[in-house]
């Protein structure tokens, strides 16, 4: 069956913005480092290591509290509609990425980065639910995975430009290139239609309500519990990826921005295979041993690609060699665009959608401060961030009790 314009035009719009919220979100990672190098005396603060690792642990965090405010985004999509609010996530995440360029001290980047997270995670619950409504039933799961790989793209894209512009012009100017998504809602404006299948919800609130009632109230929250574990490891292992490959770089002599932009893309490749993957084993095997696969993957890379090859006296090929398969883990976060519209009805799908991937980040928050005062702590961000792979022990322990939905048709 061929994909009508709406769903190809719909689904080049969700992947673009997905893959230009990656790039937005990963620059942070990328010019972490030079960003508060230079912030950090600015605002009465010495550029020492232990500084850049705390305070960049600070920014992520307030990052991560903005993209949890960002569940507001999915009763609105019900509300008055997918496509709608999907050009309002857009336009935020794109302006305050771009102000980033602008800032002068630590406490204005932090306002930027908070206010550019609630833009950066509405675009994933808008666009996952658009390709979810919009395309049919047997492109749907694959559907899924591809438009999960438009965020590692972005990755890519990040890791280019770093390569290029940010190791030429500086950090500046990668935040600027940042607002660019903004000219992607010109696009989806013109262009694509609401999916026949959404209907306006009679408030913002009812679908809100909905997730919570009796019959999706323990999905919701196990959801929730899922995220938050995916949010742990696979943040605070990627976030530091740059950091720590710069490290590793630094210790051995070699050239640190090209080692950062190499293992980001290394990093992004793996999991872009693995998210076309994922659809196909998630069919074979159902959704929970799939996540329990991914899941484990992520454990042992980061454990041991953060606990033991970080301190290496040679370390960079065997990290690097690492990071593909920690990319390969990564890709967890495509079940959730498979799996989280599969459990709901159309009437608050958004809405379920948003919270779970959202709430989630305010736990996630408080992690990484704890994370950045054991880089503070340690001196280094090895250990702190190995100890984050303890959370998918968690998850493999939790995930019997989700919701198999193997076989089973979107609800309407």
């Amino acid at each position: 069956m061929r994909l009508s314009k709406n769903q190809r035009l719909g689904f080049l719009a969700a992947w673009g913005g997905w893959a230009l919220d990656g790039m937005d979100s990963f620059i942070y990672a990328l010019v972490l480092a030079p960003a508060l190098r230079e912030l950090l005396p600015r605002s009465g603060h010495a550029a020492t290591t232990a500084n850049v690792g705390y305070y960049g642990s600070v920014l992520f965090a307030l990052f991560l509290i903005g993209w949890g405010v960002s569940f507001i985004w999915g009763p609105l999509a019900d509300r008055f509609g997918r496509v709608r609010t999907l050009v309002l996530t857009i336009l935020c995440y794109s302006l305050f990425t771009f102000t980033g360029a602008l800032a002068t001290n630590i406490w204005q980047l932090a306002v930027f980065r908070l206010l550019a997270g609630i833009g950066i995670g509405g675009e994933w619950t808008l666009g996952g639910t658009f390709v979810a409504e919009e395309w049919p039933e047997e492109h749907r799961k694959m559907g899924a995975g591809l438009m999960q790989t438009g965020y590692y793209f972005g990755i890519l894209i990040a890791a280019g430009l770093n390569a290029t512009i940010g190791a030429h012009y500086g950090w500046r100017a990668m935040f600027a290139v940042g607002g660019l998504p903004a000219f992607l809602v010109i696009l989806i404006q013109r262009s694509v239609k609401e999916p026949s299948r959404w209907k306006p919800s009679e408030s913002a609130l009812k679908p809100f309500a909905m997730i919570f009632s009796r019959p999706y109230r323990r999905r919701t929250i196990l959801n929730s519990i899922y995220l938050l574990v995916s949010i742990t490891g696979l943040w605070a292992g990627s976030v530091y990826v740059p950091t720590a490959v710069i490290a590793i770089a630094n210790r051995e002599g070699a050239p640190a921005t090209e080692a950062a932009s190499l293992g980001t893309a290394i990093l992004s490749i793996g999991t872009i295979f693995a998210c076309v993957a994922l659809p196909v084993l998630a069919e074979k095997i159902g959704r929970r041993a799939t996540l329990a696969v991914y899941f484990a993957i992520m454990f042992f890379s980061i454990s041991i690609g953060f606990g033991y090859l970080f301190y290496l006296p040679h370390a960079l090929k065997w990290f690097l060699l690492d990071l593909f398969i920690l990319g390969i883990g990564g890709a967890n976060f495509a079940m959730y665009t498979l799996w989280l519209p599969e459990q709901y009805p159309t009437e608050c799908r958004a809405s379920a959608f948003a919270f779970a991937t959202s709430s989630g980040r305010f736990l996630g928050a408080g992690i990484t401060f704890l994370v950045g005062a054991g880089v503070a702590h340690f001196g280094s961000v090895g250990t702190p961030v190995a100890l984050t792979s303890l959370a998918f022990l968690v998850g493999l322990l939790l995930l019997p009790f989700g919701v198999e939905t193997k076989g089973q048709a979107l609800p309407e």
